[in-house]
């Protein structure tokens, strides 16, 4: 009954969640993107586009653009996944609709490619990791994750995306609206990412050192950062090395740098970028991969 309970509690904290993401999306699409002739890729592009040619409101064009793709995540992604899917691209459907009847934020087509594609690509990447998706390129995309799970998920945003900006040049007869349009898709991919993956921004550090056993402990005790030893041997020498390996934050290898060199400054180390990093205080390593 607890579980069952949890379980219902998480599910509505997830359609809140869905629900308020849903509206930002609304408002990126129908106050700063649609009003600016600023096309930002997917079926919402798309929906943009035809409207122009038949005159039907986005929102709705969004809605029934969805149908064959919902049914493709359906038979992919199962009705678990598809429930949260329909209602999220529902609500961004309907809420494109309603704030479509208010004057927009602004009329600066910089202005509005920058913010619009900003909250657009922020509110998408909650409702991804609320476990749904405003259907579109977004259930595409997915699918795609499935058979190069190596791409970022705004990778693939990028490579679908920059069709339909190439059709909205055509369409609407206008080079800069393209070109900004670019613009934010190439802005919705990286703020996309650190939406999904965080700004992780890690580090990788590798120190080789006689005073390994005093570096260790300070980074332990000044920094809180996690030690590993490994067991090195030197080529040349033969002379055995305990290495010193650490993943810390961006923010952090400074201070790492500091101690070392404080501690031994003929110390050998190797910093470099970790894009990825599961683990306490880092990502779950359980969780689905999005």
């Amino acid at each position: 009954m607890i579980q069952e309970k949890k379980s219902i509690k998480t599910h509505a904290k997830d359609y809140l969640i869905i629900t308020i993401a849903s509206f930002f999306y609304g408002l990126a699409i129908s106050r700063f993107l649609d009003p600016n002739d600023i096309a930002p890729g997917g079926v919402s592009g798309l929906a943009m586009i035809i409207n122009r040619i038949v005159h039907i409101e986005v929102g709705t064009l969004i809605l029934i653009m969805n149908i064959p793709i919902l049914l493709l995540g359906l038979y992919k992604f199962g009705f678990k996944f598809i429930i949260s899917t329909i209602y999220a691209t529902f609500m961004g459907s309907i809420f494109t609709n309603i704030l479509a009847q208010y004057p927009p934020v602004t009329t600066d087509p910089l202005l509005a490619t920058i913010a619009g594609s900003a909250l657009a690509s922020i509110a998408i990447g909650i409702i991804f990791k609320a476990g749904a998706t405003t259907g579109g390129t977004d259930i595409i995309v997915k699918v795609l994750r499935l058979k190069f799970p190596h791409l970022k998920t705004g990778r693939l945003f990028l490579i679908c995306d920059m069709a339909v900006v190439l059709m909205s040049a055509f369409v609407f007869d206008d080079t800069d609206s393209a070109l900004y349009a670019a613009i934010g898709v190439f802005l919705m991919s990286i703020v996309f990412d650190i939406v999904l993956y965080g700004a992780d921004g890690a580090k990788l550090i590798y120190i080789i050192s006689n005073e390994w056993q005093n570096i260790a402990t300070r980074l332990l005790v000044e920094l809180d950062v996690g030690v590993t030893y490994l067991e090195g041997e030197g080529a040349y020498s033969n002379e055995k090395k305990r290495v010193i390996m650490c993943v810390v934050r961006k923010q952090i290898a400074p201070h790492v740098e500091e101690i070392v060199k404080e501690e031994d400054g003929t110390a050998f180390m190797i910093i470099s970028s970790a894009a990825e990093i599961y683990g306490e205080g880092y990502k779950n390593i359980f969780s689905e991969k999005i």
